[in-house]
């Protein structure tokens, strides 16, 4: 058996048992697993329309995943997200609101102006993890709560004490009539795009440039990037903000695309948090987070059409869909055992 084809088995065989074991629990449950899958299927690919929301929501995943796996791949750990996300998403809204200008210089600077706030809300815990050497996990997490009070301050002054901040104009909205039409009038939007470029700005800026090099570098080992020359602070400053602008851009997703505005947030969105399991599903690499969003984003997605379609509680719903998430995240243990039986069949 070869290493291209143990790839191709260990997702695969990942998947089907996390649907074996989510058909167990539906079913010591008293519910129709087959019902149920049939209901997610559909749910993701059952009509245009379906198909046109699940690639909506796979967008701000990708970029949620892409903030996390940056961090990850220069030695950070950035559970921020969520805060940069719901900054990035106030900005974008804000600007696109707040100015009438061209499509073509309004849209990239309501896109600018949702990146920059969000790398602003990673500078924070970059300077004091780079000068104070705080742990930027306990700071991150701290900034969250941090943002979504500011934000709702913010939407309250914006909006003259209203919930809602105002509708942004068209020429900032990444919303197409025709993408629309297409989809049979779903949200789906230019923001796949949007994403998809920045998976491959990641893979440049790390695979391609002198920078990126010794962000990985500084990641690995700090002293021994420091006794190479590389000025060891200034790279985690700078990973900490480049992962906050991909989050930032996220949030643009929702302010730009999904909703065209932002509501007071009576709690987190969940889409950062989610952006860990992301990234770690696709191996904190640029492709692997596209293919991690698009699980993650079908099955939760998807997985709304089951309480309606098969009458299967919520609840059980969300345990189906961890169980398949988990056995995709054990894929590593699932290798290490058809490599151990490859060998075996060699031996004999």
């Amino acid at each position: 058996m070869s290493n291209r084809v143990i790839k191709i088995l260990v997702p695969a065989i990942s998947i089907i048992l996390g649907l074996l074991v989510g058909a167990v629990v539906m079913l010591f449950s008293g519910y129709d697993p087959v019902a149920g899958y049939i209901a997610l299927w559909n749910g993701i690919f059952g009509d245009s329309y379906a198909i046109g929301e699940t690639i909506r929501q796979i967008s701000p995943y990708i970029l949620a995943g892409l903030a996390v796996a940056f961090a990850f791949r220069t030695g950070l750990f950035n559970i921020g997200v969520e805060g940069q996300l719901m900054v990035g998403w106030f900005a974008s809204a804000y600007v696109g609101a707040a100015f009438e200008l061209p499509m073509y210089i309004h849209l990239p600077f309501a896109l600018l102006a949702a990146a920059l706030a969000g790398a602003l809300w990673g500078l924070v815990p970059g300077i004091l993890k780079a000068t104070l050497r705080v742990h930027e996990v306990i700071v991150t997490i701290m900034m969250n709560y941090i943002a979504l009070h500011v934000v709702n301050a913010l939407i309250k002054t914006v909006s003259g004490g209203s919930y809602k901040t105002d509708k942004i104009h068209p020429t900032a909205s990444l919303r197409s009539e025709f993408l629309s039409n297409l989809t049979d009038y779903s949200t789906l939007h230019f923001g796949i795009f949007v994403a998809l470029a920045m998976v491959v700005v990641m893979w440049f800026i790390l695979e391609k440039t002198k920078t990126g090099f010794e962000l990985k570098s500084v990641g690995f080992n700090q002293n021994a990037s420091h006794y190479a020359g590389m000025n060891v602070n200034k790279n985690i400053i700078l990973s900490m903000v480049i992962s906050g602008a991909f989050a930032g851009l996220g949030g643009a997703m929702e302010g730009l695309g999904t909703f065209g505005s932002m509501t007071n947030q009576g709690g987190f969105t969940g889409i950062g948090f989610d952006g860990i399991a992301v990234a770690l599903l696709g191996a904190n690499s640029p492709l692997g987070v596209i293919f991690g969003a698009s699980l993650f984003g079908s099955l939760k997605y998807g997985a709304n059409n089951m309480p309606n379609a098969a009458s299967i509680p919520l609840e059980i719903v969300s345990i189906v869909i961890a169980l398949i998430i988990f056995f995709v995240a054990c894929g590593y243990i699932i290798r290490v055992g058809l490599e151990r039986l490859n060998k075996k069949k060699e031996a004999k």
